[in-house]
């Protein structure tokens, strides 16, 4: 979760409009969408960074890549790079989805597995463990981690719930190393 109070209040006011407008998760998409690109071209990262391009050719830009995007996520992008806060951006749209996904009853979960999860899975894991943080279902992110052994281990927000066979290994040598 993101701690920027920037980064909180443009996501805030970004879930409000969204709200407002009823299309909280097409915003959503469009955010997800747009933290991967981000992620995976630096270059583009540089070239919207770069202090010879003016902040009208960079707002330009965004609007040419951005064409399918809602209007919400294009202006909202825009914005950061008017205030020169687009290093933001990854930050707000965490910020975002879990405001999205709280409106609509749900949360964000990691669930580290030593493979991949099957569908019912995933389904049976958001069953019980979303009564257990007072939602309606999770939004499971599977992370395949060879080094568990076996089991799974369960994060959501604060909270972790592990049940892996090197977890309880480790407590077993506690116990028995002293």
């Amino acid at each position: 979760m993101s701690q920027s109070t920037v980064a909180n209040r443009y996501a805030q006011a970004t879930y409000e409009l969204a709200i407002k407008q009823n299309v909280l998760t097409e915003v959503s998409a469009d955010l997800q969408e747009l933290t991967k690109v981000m992620a995976l071209n630096d270059e583009f990262i540089a070239l919207l960074s770069a202090p010879k391009i003016s902040t009208d050719r960079k707002k330009e830009l965004i609007a040419q890549v951005l064409t399918g995007a809602q209007p919400i996520v294009i202006n909202m992008v825009q914005f950061l790079i008017e205030k020169k806060r687009l290093n933001e951006l990854s930050a707000v749209a965490e910020q975002y989805q879990a405001l999205a996904a709280a409106a609509q009853g749900s949360a964000d979960a990691k669930v580290y597995s030593t493979r991949e999860l099957t569908a019912g899975e995933r389904a049976e894991i958001s069953a019980a463990f979303s009564k257990l943080v007072g939602k309606e279902q999770l939004n499971i992110t599977n992370i395949i981690d060879a080094s568990l052994i076996g089991g799974v281990r369960v994060q959501i927000g604060n909270y972790i719930f592990d049940s892996t066979v090197a977890s309880k290994l480790e407590d077993l040598k506690r116990v028995l190393v002293g």
